[in-house]
C-alpha cells in the first residue's frame, strides 16, 4: 500500500467534506473509492481517523493510504485495435477518440488495455497489472498514436527518451482565434490549478513544460496548428493554448463556454518517433487526421466562403 500526504493550503478548500477534496487533490480517485477507505480507517486528518462527512480545516495534515485494486481481472477483448507498427519489443497503437488508456476502479472494459491484451502476447509488466504495456497516456476525448512497451526493457528504454526529451511526439490541434504569426514557442510550468484539483494550469511552482508550435491553416475565426512537445506534461497543449489566448475548440475544460459541439477538445497525436530500443534505429510513424476532425475542418472552410 502507498500512501499520500496532503495540506489543506488554500482558503477555497476549507469547509469542503473530507470525500469530496480528495478526489480533487488525485484525479485518479472517485469518491466512492474514498469514502470505502474511510470506513477501512484509510485517511486520517492530523492523526486521527475521520468520517465521510469531515469538514476540512487551514492546515489539516491529510494521510491517505491508497488500498490497492486486486478485485478485478483484466479481461482481454476484441476492439480491433489498429496497428501502426510491431515487433517483439515494441508497438504503436492508434488509441480513437472516446476510448480510455487504461482501466480504473469501476471502469474496467472498453480500455485500449483490453485490447492490446487481446492483440498482442506480451506486455510489459513495470507499470502493474492495471496498466500493462503503457508507457505514456492521451486524454480520453484525443485521438492518435501511442508507444507501447512489449517487455520491461523496451519499457525502461522509452520512457529513458521520454525524460530524455528525445522522442518526437506531434498532435494537430483547432484553436480558436487567428493565431497572426506562423510559429510560437510556450514554455511555462504546469501544476495542479489550485481553485481546481482537476484542471491543471500554468503556475510558478509547477514543472517544466514546453510547446512548439507552428500554423498550418487560418480560418476567419479558428487557426489549425501543429504542436510539437518537448515536455509531457498532464493536458500540456490544452493548458498552454488556453493561457496565450487560443484555447483548442471543443475542450470542455480549458475552452470557451461557446465552443463547437464536436464531443471533446480538436486534438489528434499524429506523429510518434523514437529510438528502437534493440536495434537503435529510429522509428517514426504518422497518422492521418480521423474523419470527424476533417469534417468540422470542412465544414469551418465552407462557412468561411
Amino acid at each position: 500500500m502507498q500512501s499520500f500526504n496532503f495540506t489543506v493550503e488554500t482558503p477555497e478548500d476549507v469547509g469542503k467534506r473530507i470525500d469530496k477534496i480528495l478526489p480533487e487533490f488525485n484525479g485518479e480517485w472517485s469518491r466512492t473509492q474514498i469514502q470505502d477507505w474511510i470506513k477501512e480507517s484509510l485517511v486520517q486528518v492530523n492523526d486521527k481517523v475521520v468520517k465521510s462527512n469531515y469538514k476540512v480545516k487551514l492546515d489539516d495534515q491529510i494521510v491517505v493510504t491508497e488500498k490497492e485494486t486486486v478485485e478485478a481481472d483484466i479481461e482481454p477483448e476484441d476492439l480491433n485495435l489498429d496497428i501502426y507498427y510491431e515487433d517483439d519489443d515494441v508497438a504503436v497503437v492508434y488509441k480513437p477518440k472516446g476510448m480510455v488508456v487504461h482501466p480504473s476502479a469501476g471502469h474496467y472494459s472498453g480500455t485500449l488495455v483490453n485490447g492490446l491484451m487481446y492483440q498482442m502476447k506480451d506486455l510489459s509488466g513495470i507499470n502493474g497489472e492495471i496498466r500493462p504495456g503503457i508507457v505514456h497516456r492521451i486524454d480520453k476525448d484525443t485521438s492518435g498514436l501511442l508507444m507501447v512497451a512489449k517487455n520491461d526493457q523496451a519499457h525502461r528504454s522509452l520512457v529513458d527518451q521520454l525524460v530524455e526529451k528525445s522522442v518526437t511526439r506531434k498532435y494537430v490541434a483547432l484553436v480558436h482565434g487567428n493565431i497572426p504569426h506562423d510559429y510560437g514557442t510556450v514554455d511555462a510550468p504546469i501544476g495542479r490549478n489550485t481553485k481546481d484539483r482537476q484542471s491543471m494550469d500554468v503556475v510558478d511552482e509547477g514543472k517544466e513544460a514546453i510547446t512548439h508550435f507552428n500554423v498550418l491553416e487560418h480560418f476567419n475565426n479558428y487557426t489549425l496548428i501543429e504542436c510539437q512537445l518537448e515536455t509531457g506534461r498532464t493536458h500540456q497543449i490544452r493548458v498552454h493554448m488556453k493561457y496565450i489566448g487560443y484555447p483548442l475548440v471543443g475542450d470542455p475544460k480549458y475552452g470557451p463556454r461557446k465552443t463547437l459541439d464536436i464531443g471533446g477538445q480538436a486534438l489528434h497525436a499524429g506523429v510518434i518517433g523514437f529510438e528502437h530500443p534493440v536495434t537503435g534505429e529510429y522509428t517514426e510513424q504518422t497518422s492521418e487526421l480521423p474523419e470527424e476532425f476533417q469534417k468540422v475542418l470542412e465544414d469551418i472552410r465552407k462557412s468561411d466562403k
